[in-house]
Parts: structure tokens; C-alpha cells; sequence
């Protein structure tokens, strides 16, 4: 019967497949390199032990002991070659398979529908990084295990032909260690799992608390957000010490056991030489073996752990390459142009939200309850699965769940009203495909101009990331003048003037009525002079929409709305 456990794990299991079966070119040629490298450090303890019987006999000859030492030299040059150019064709393909995964998964968490993961952006990063990372070891890991494999097996071979006990022993006390160490090994799978999930939780706190700093200094939060913090990374501390505590007793253990394996070989080699059972070239060739199987029985019984450890952070990666996504959008694409409508949409605190707004319209909706408001912005960006709300949404009279979310954020663009800045220059933030043909004409509508001016380079000014070289305001700004260079059918603006003042509002409301004009805008806001300059102003409060007319009747005739958003 399938445990649960092991539905979860196929996933993980199947990555490493995928992973090891897309490196098998690789993984051959690296594995023959590195046999070879195992196999000469093998012969020459055995060269070794052949030069001293070789010198011991009484019909020694200068030729066969030049060619002897032309012998070492041939194996040290294939030790160092061999390991040369396996190991820089094993790490190649692991760090071309850490990068297709690491693509994969930010290609998951870019994709327009969510997937349904419980993790936050922090913790995806922290597996398309570290994770993929971790994975992609197996590509080196499969051809060391069976490189040292061959050390032993090799050794072992060389001691049996010299007497079959000390072969036999090297076979057994192999067994027996990896058998120890195999068992060891889960434990420390189960542990780094854990300590994955703790440090991604942590990393994912991190981000959160940057992107929210400036609002935590506002209001006085940023103790407490650290007191949080620092009790997810005490979290993410102990589960480290805890793993570095078993990797600790797994190599001492590993250490401790191959060099009980060592000394054995060698005591009985030594006991067998005594006894007359080996030749004194035997001896030395079996001592220097025993020195030598300490290294691919170490590399031998470290391989467990690294196996558990990309097993781990595959099974990390396919929570995130595996989850099914929130919704399934449909095919259909919007009509150019065309208007957009609410009819009935009940979600959270909407409570049958119902209004059209006609192609080429400008409205304003002045929400009462912030939460709504954003309720309402969520829905029409597609960020809220079509089934998770009652009601209907259509665009140029589709209804929403059967359009394409690409196509339908390509005619039309909800901007929020925290909009993300990027590293890399204003005009590449304003127009990160480098298509826009109205870059001009958005940074003067949104009154950037003058953050264009004040600096030489103009829009190749250089920004920080998530802007920490621009104001609050000139953010905000920026994040407007992206939308408006998008020059979208139908465009939705959250809030894009909350960050500056009074004189800029009113004539970014202007510019915007401007740029806009003959295509369809929506703003959510409570901005007076954004309301002033639509065409219409539809009431939502209380989760429905309760009054629309013009700002100014409405200001005339609608003491609460006149209260809500008179300054």
C-alpha cells in the first residue's frame, strides 16, 4: 500500500531522475575519468610494492627497475590528468543542470496563474537557488560513488590475489561501514529538510520586512517586526546546530570506522608477513593500500549523505514544480477596445459590486473601506480565481474566466498601487521591453520630469533596487509612468497618487485625463482632484456601490462622501 510519504516523495525522485538522465553523456566520460583516477591511485601502492619484491631478487636488473619508476610516472600522470578534466566535466554539467532548474522554478513562480503553494516569494527563492543547487550534486555525486566503487573493489582484488583474507576483509568491513552509515544517513535527510524549510521561513520574513520597512518606521512597527524575525532565525539557528551536530557524528563515525577498516587490513598483513603468508613486497603493497582506501571509503561513505541531501531539496523544488495552479484560465482573447463590467461580484467584503464602464469612459471609484478597494483590484488583475468569487466580470463582453490571463493583462493593465521598482535604470522601469512608443509622453503625464532632469543621465539614470535611491513620491511616480507607457485598452490605476502632494496631484490628474482620452480608465482612489477630472465617480461602500454622479455633485449633495474625501 503507497504511504502518503511516498506520494510525496515520487516528485523529488522523479527530479533527480529527470536531472541524472538529461547529464548521462556527462556523467559516463566523468565517471571513466574518474575510475581512471581511482584506478591509478590504486596501482601505485601495488607499483610500489612490485619495485620493493622486484629489488629483493637476486636477478634485479637496472632496465627493470627504470622501467618501473617510467611505470609511476605513467600512473601519477593519468591520477592528474584524469582528475583534471573529470572533475571539470562533472562540474559543468552540475552547474548546467542548477541552472535549468533554477529557471524552471522562476519560470513556475512568473507564471500569470499561481500555483497552489503554501510558500512565500522568500522561500521560492531560497529553492531556486540553494535547492537547485543542492540538486544538481547528484550529477557528481552518482560518479564519485561509483568511482570509489572501483578503488575498493580494485584494492580489494590486489589483496585477495596477495592472500584471500585481507580481500575478503576489505569486502566485508566496506559493507558493514556503508550499512552503518546508510542508516545515519536518513537522519540527516529528515534533519536537512527541516532546516531548508526553517531558513527558507526566515529568508521569506526577510523579504517581507524590507519590501515593508519605510510603513514600519511610520507607524513604529519596526521592533516588533524584529523581535518577529529574530524568533524565525533563533528557529532557522537551532535546526543548523542540530544538523551540524548529526553531519558531525556521521563523519567522525565514517572516519572513525574507516580507519578501524585501515588498521585492520594492516595488522593482518602484518601478521600474515610474520607468519611467512605474504612476501615483504606484499606487505608494503597492502600497507600502502590500506593508507589509500581511507580516501575512496571516505568520498564512498560521505556519498549517502549528499544523495539525502539533493533527494531533500528535490522534494523542496517539486512543491513548487508540481503544484497544480489556482485556476484554469480560458483561451479567448478580449476585443480591442471595448468596456469592462461587474455584475453581481460578491467576494470578502464585496457584497454584489455592480457597474459597467463604457469604452473610452474615465471613472473613479472612491471606496470607503480599504479593504474593498483592494478586494475589488485583486479581482480585475486576475489575482483572484475567476471560481473563488460569486458574480461576473467581462471585458469588451467576455466574460473573464474564459479569456487567457496573458491576454487579458495585455489589454488590460491593473497598476498597484505599491508597484514594484527594479534595479536598472528609469527607462528600463518604465519600459522593461523596450517597446513602448509613448515613453515621453507617460513620464510627462505622471510629472517625472523632473527626477529626468536632475540627473545627467537622464532616464538612464541609475536605480536601486525597489528604488532606494528615489523618494516615496518619485517611486510612485515611476510606477505610473510604467503603466501609462503599457498604453493599455483599459487601464486601472490603485491609489497612484497617495505618495505626493497636492499641486503634483492635480496636474498628474490632468495629464492623466489627457493621455488617456478615448480609452477606457478606471481609478480607484480618494483623491480629489483624480475624482475631479473623471467623467464619473461610483460610491463603493460598504461593498456595494451606493452613489455615482460627478465629484463635484456628489460633493455638493453627499455629506459622507464629501467628509471622505474633501481636504
Amino acid at each position: 500500500m503507497t504511504t502518503p510519504d511516498t506520494k510525496r516523495s515520487r516528485p523529488g525522485t522523479d527530479i533527480l531522475r529527470t536531472a541524472l538522465r538529461r547529464n548521462v553523456g556527462a556523467m559516463v566520460l566523468g565517471t571513466v575519468l574518474m575510475g581512471l583516477y581511482q584506478a591509478g591511485e590504486t596501482a601505485f601502492p601495488i607499483a610500489l610494492g612490485m619495485i620493493v619484491e622486484h629489488t629483493m631478487r637476486d636477478d634485479r636488473t637496472l632496465g627493470a627497475l627504470a622501467l618501473s619508476i617510467g611505470a609511476l610516472a605513467v600512473i601519477i600522470t593519468t591520477v592528474s590528468l584524469s582528475w583534471r578534466f573529470g572533475m571539470r566535466v562533472l562540474q559543468k554539467a552540475n552547474t548546467t543542470e542548477a541552472h535549468r532548474w533554477r529557471v524552471k522554478v522562476a519560470g513556475c513562480g512568473l507564471q500569470p496563474v499561481a500555483r497552489d503553494v503554501d510558500l512565500k516569494s522568500g522561500e521560492v527563492l531560497t529553492i531556486a537557488t540553494e535547492d537547485a543547487d543542492q540538486t544538481a550534486d547528484i550529477i557528481e555525486v552518482v560518479p564519485l560513488l561509483i568511482s570509489s566503487l572501483v578503488a575498493v573493489l580494485v584494492a580489494a582484488v590486489a589483496l585477495g590475489m596477495a592472500d584471500y583474507r585481507l580481500g575478503l576483509l576489505v569486502i566485508v568491513g566496506t559493507v558493514a561501514i556503508l550499512s552503518i552509515l546508510s542508516v545515519m544517513s536518513k537522519r540527516i535527510g529528515s534533519s536537512t529538510r527541516e532546516q531548508q524549510a526553517r531558513v527558507a521561513r526566515a529568508g521569506a520574513k526577510v523579504a517581507d520586512l524590507i519590501s515593508g520597512l519605510r510603513p514600519l518606521h511610520g507607524f513604529g512597527g519596526n521592533h516588533a517586526a524584529f523581535r518577529s524575525y529574530r524568533a524565525v532565525s533563533s528557529e532557522a539557528k537551532q535546526q543548523a546546530v542540530t544538523v551540524a551536530k548529526v553531519n558531525g557524528v556521521y563523519a567522525g563515525t565514517a572516519q572513525a570506522l574507516n580507519a578501524v577498516l585501515a588498521a585492520a587490513v594492516t595488522l593482518t598483513a602484518g601478521w600474515l608477513a610474520f607468519d611467512g603468508g605474504i612476501t615483504i613486497g606484499e606487505l608494503v603493497m597492502a600497507v600502502g593500500l590500506a593508507q589509500f582506501i581511507m580516501e575512496p571509503l571516505k568520498m564512498f561513505s560521505e556519498m549517502p549523505k549528499y544523495v539525502m541531501i539533493a533527494r531533500a531539496s528535490a522534494e523542496r523544488m517539486a512543491l513548487v514544480l508540481t503544484a497544480p495552479p489556482v485556476t484554469e484560465p480560458g483561451t479567448g482573447r478580449p476585443a480591442a477596445g471595448g468596456d469592462l463590467e461587474i455584475d453581481g461580484v460578491c467576494h470578502g467584503p464585496l457584497r454584489g459590486v455592480k457597474f459597467t464602464v463604457a469604452a473610452g469612459e474615465f471613472v473613479a471609484i472612491a471606496g470607503y473601506q480599504p479593504r474593498a478597494v483592494a478586494d475589488l483590484a485583486s479581482i480585475l488583475a486576475m489575482n483572484v480565481p475567476p471560481d473563488a468569487y460569486e458574480g461576473v466580470v467581462r471585458v469588451s463582453g467576455q466574460e473573464m474566466a474564459d479569456l487567457s490571463v496573458e491576454a487579458v493583462r495585455e489589454h488590460m493593465l491593473v497598476n498597484p498601487y505599491d508597484g514594484e521598482i527594479f534595479a536598472g535604470t528609469l527607462r528600463s522601469n518604465i519600459d522593461p521591453s523596450g517597446t513602448s512608443r509613448t515613453i515621453s509622453e507617460a513620464v510627462e503625464a505622471s510629472m517625472l520630469t523632473d527626477v529626468v532632469a536632475l540627473h545627467r543621465e537622464g532616464l538612464d539614470y541609475g536605480v536601486r533596487d525597489r528604488g532606494a535611491n528615489l523618494s516615496g513620491g518619485q517611486r510612485q511616480r515611476l510606477s505610473l509612468a510604467r503603466a501609462l507607457a503599457a498604453d493599455t485598452d483599459v487601464l486601472v490605476l490603485h491609489n497612484p497618487t497617495t505618495a505626493v502632494d497636492a499641486v503634483t496631484e492635480q496636474l498628474i490628474a490632468r495629464n492623466v485625463a489627457k493621455l488617456r482620452r478615448g480609452r477606457t480608465t478606471v481609478v480607484i482612489t480618494s483623491s480629489p482632484a483624480m475624482l475631479d477630472a473623471a467623467d464619473r465617480v461610483l460610491v463603493l461602500d460598504d461593498g456595494v456601490i451606493t452613489a455615482e454622479d460627478s465629484h463635484r455633485n456628489l460633493l455638493a449633495s453627499d455629506e459622507a462622501y464629501c467628509a471622505a474625501v474633501a481636504r
